[in-house]
């Protein structure tokens, strides 16, 4: 396997209020890597910094200038068709045929010459997937981006980014609130908290996609208090 990110020592900082302190992680190309933790620890400070989107004020991140990125609203470009927004940033060369290919691996290959207003907010979140993938990431960054969707329209996704990762094989780093979403899609969970990450868990075969394994539950537990929330929640 080869390296996705590294980051080293990495600090951020609001004024006086340090978000992230001394914080290192790695993340290999084909891993994925579920972040959880308390609303304001700084996940999403984290993977804002891991996009580029934020400048840091020390340490390092070893890693690519232009990682993939998909949020929790797909920020499609609305006067744009489907391939258009997904080619988004691609030559022209080839473009439409790249974004038709993309557009297939998520189930919307019939759909290049359509309008986002159409679209589901499961299948516009399919195209923002495609639109990351098109580039051919080391990095893929996932912000919540099933937050918004129903239960069942949820699972199809997590199951349709798992393949898709499978295949591709980009270094995964996913902000996620959802322990059985951790659990079912990660190879590791790390547990963030006070800007630094406080615990790191694999994730056996066994438990990834299997709720009611004894590992699984065994996981989920543990995460639950890490995150200060009781068993039975």
């Amino acid at each position: 396997m080869t390296e996705a990110v590294t980051v080293r020592g990495l600090r951020r900082a609001y004024g006086d209020r340090v978000v992230i302190r001394s914080l290192d992680l790695h993340i290999e190309r084909g891993e994925f890597v579920v972040l959880l933790g308390e609303s304001g620890c700084g996940k999403t400070t984290l993977l804002r910094a891991l996009a580029g989107l934020d400048p840091i004020d020390g340490g390092r991140i070893d890693g690519p200038p232009r990682p993939a990125v998909v949020f929790q609203e797909h920020r499609l470009l609305p006067w744009d068709p489907l391939w258009r927004n997904v080619s988004l940033g691609l030559s022209e060369k080839d473009s439409r045929q790249l974004a038709g290919a993309a557009l297939a691996e998520v189930g919307l290959g019939d759909r290049l010459d359509d309008w986002p207003r159409n679209l589901s907010g499961g299948q516009a979140q399919r195209v923002a997937l495609a639109r990351a993938l098109v580039q051919q990431p080391q990095l893929l960054l996932l912000d919540e981006p099933f937050a918004a969707l129903d239960a069942l329209t949820r699972i199809k996704m997590q199951s349709l980014v798992k393949a898709l990762v499978r295949k591709h094989q980009p270094g995964v780093l996913l902000v996620t609130h959802d322990v059985d979403e951790a659990i079912t899609l990660g190879d590791r969970a790390l547990v963030m908290r006070e800007g630094a990450i406080a615990r790191t868990y694999a994730i056996s075969a066994a438990a990834n996609g299997h709720r009611s394994h004894p590992e699984a539950i065994e996981l989920r537990d543990r995460l639950l208090a890490d995150l200060g929330v009781g068993a039975d929640a």
